[in-house]
Order: structure tokens, then C-alpha cells, then sequence
């Protein structure tokens, strides 16, 4: 019985030694090097080639590599199995870190003021005034998330796709809600999973139902937004500024207008980054329940994307 990798375009070496050290005698095999297809009973993916799992016929359970799985089920031939994900809890304090940061970088205008720099020009300004913060997507991060920015002083909505409760925090569910969402936000932070429903929810129609000048951060997945109409939205002053973490190709093209749009700030997509040894853990556990025919942890349902 061996663990199959298919996480292409990315140095597997260390992962395999530690994956190694705590599976001595469980064979470690890297797509597409694979020498015993039948031996395959347990694979980690990310962003794995559309197929590339329909040879290993024995695969009992697969497992996310990262803590989303939308690019892993964006393969048609992706097997009907177990897929578990990732659950790293310094995913959460790093996450709160980097909206942190996003949130005073705007409330003191430094975005403001690096254009002003540009330009040799001294003009103080007093705070802006940011009261409501809107969370799209309430899941473990995005309800982390709203807590923690409750508890800072901040007046906080959340949208989801079904009903939550969050102390402190308005929370609204389903398409009906959401422009109820959107109407009350001074900043629109996005932390929705990535499926068919979400896929360019954040397109010009509902960008028009927030705030003029409302400040939007996107954490989740590029793919949520419609760039032309965030591009639209910016330079007509709907949008003021932009936060952008994640794109719908990473890393982001050299001839995307996002390089060169002044009220666009680009992160790497670096605002929650998995903890090596965390994931290492989590594979080893998966695959030692999976194997003593237990269910693993951190299940997702395929059918709902998360």
C-alpha cells in the first residue's frame, strides 16, 4: 500500500521525508512517477491535472493538500471518494493578522499617502471613518474572523449561505439577504468558498448594491469576483480601494491591469499559508484512519463544494 502525491509544479523532497519519518514502511510515490498503480490506496492532491487519479483503481480516500478543496474538485474525473482538507488553527491568527493590517492601512489612508509620496505631496488627513464591516462567508475563518473584529470595536454584518448566529455580529443568509449584506458595509471583506454558486457573485450588479466608495478585501478566491466589473467599479469611485490576495490565475499576470490600477493593493496570496508540519500530521492521521476503515477529519461534501 503506497501514498500517491499529485501536487505538480512544487519541490516535494521535504514532504516526502517527513510524510516518510512517520510512515517508514509506507512507500511515498510522486505523479507521474508512479512504478505500482494497483499499490496506490491513499493520494494528496492540489490542483491536480484533470484525470490523473482514474488509473489507481484501489484509492480508498484523497486529501486536500491546502484547506480549500475548489481546485481539487475542479477535476470532472475526480473519483467519488472521501476528500478531507486541511485545518491548520494558525491559519486563523494569521488570517485575523493580515485583515488587521488591511483594515488601519485604510482607516489611516496609507494607501492615500503612498500615491501622495509619488508625488512629493504633504497633505495630513484625519482618520477615515469605518464603522461597518461586511464578512462574506461565515464559515470557521470568516465567523474567527467576525468575533475577533466585534471584539476590536468594529460594527460587524456577516453573509452566508445558510443561517448562522454569531454573538455580536448581524448575520443574514441566502440570495435574498444578501443585498441587506451589502447596503450596510464600509468595508466588504470576502472569505466565501469557491463553488457554482459564488463563481463571479461579486460582479457588477451587486458591487452597485454596497455603499459608494465602499473599500473591498478578498481573501477567498479570485474567482468570486468579476474583475472587469471590480475594475469598473474602482474607477468610478463605487469601489474606493481594493485588497487583493487571491486571483483567478496566481500568480497574476504581468499584463493584468490590477498591476497598474493605483487604488489596487496586490498580496501574493500570503494572508493564511498552511503550516508544513500541520498538513504533515493531518495526512498521516487521515491515512491511518482511512486504512483502519475509520472516517477521517475534516470531511468535505463534495456536492456542496466545502
Amino acid at each position: 500500500m503506497s501514498i500517491l502525491l499529485v501536487i505538480p509544479d512544487r519541490k516535494l523532497t521535504q514532504l516526502v521525508a517527513q510524510l516518510q519519518q512517520q510512515l517508514p514502511d509506507v512507500p511515498i510515490v510522486i505523479w507521474p512517477d508512479v512504478p505500482d498503480v494497483d499499490a496506490v490506496v491513499f493520494a494528496v492532491v492540489w490542483r491536480q491535472p484533470a484525470g490523473s487519479l482514474i488509473q489507481f483503481k484501489n484509492l480508498r480516500a484523497l486529501q486536500s493538500f491546502g484547506a480549500g478543496v475548489d481546485n481539487v474538485l475542479l477535476d470532472p474525473m475526480l473519483p467519488k471518494l472521501p476528500l478531507a482538507r486541511i485545518v491548520d488553527p494558525d491559519l486563523t491568527a494569521s488570517m485575523i493578522q493580515y485583515l488587521d493590517t488591511a483594515l488601519n492601512f485604510y482607516r489611516y489612508r496609507f494607501d492615500e499617502y503612498i500615491n501622495a509620496q509619488q508625488t512629493q505631496r504633504w497633505h495630513p488627513r484625519s482618520r477615515r471613518v469605518l464603522k461597518m464591516v461586511t464578512i462574506l462567508g461565515l464559515g470557521e475563518l470568516g465567523a474567527a474572523v467576525a468575533q475577533h473584529l466585534h471584539q476590536q470595536g468594529w460594527q460587524v454584518c456577516g453573509w452566508s449561505n445558510s443561517a448562522k448566529n454569531i454573538d455580536g455580529v448581524t448575520c443574514y443568509a441566502g440570495s435574498a439577504e444578501l443585498p441587506s449584506a451589502l447596503a450596510e458595509a464600509d468595508v466588504l471583506i470576502c472569505l466565501l468558498p469557491l463553488t457554482s454558486a459564488t463563481t463571479n457573485l461579486l460582479n457588477g450588479e451587486t458591487l452597485a448594491l454596497c455603499r459608494p466608495g465602499v473599500i473591498f478585501i478578498n481573501v477567498a478566491r479570485g474567482a468570486i469576483v468579476d474583475d472587469d466589473a471590480l475594475l469598473a467599479a474602482l474607477r468610478s469611485g463605487q469601489v474606493s480601494a481594493a485588497c487583493l490576495d487571491v486571483f483567478r490565475q496566481e500568480p497574476l499576470p504581468a499584463e493584468h491591469p490590477y498591476w497598474h490600477e493605483k487604488n489596487v493593493l496586490i498580496t501574493p496570496h500570503i494572508s493564511a499559508v498552511t503550516n508544513a508540519q500541520t498538513a504533515v500530521t493531518q495526512i498521516v492521521t487521515n491515512y491511518q484512519r482511512s486504512m483502519a476503515g475509520l472516517p477521517m477529519f475534516n470531511l468535505i461534501d463534495q456536492q456542496r463544494g466545502y
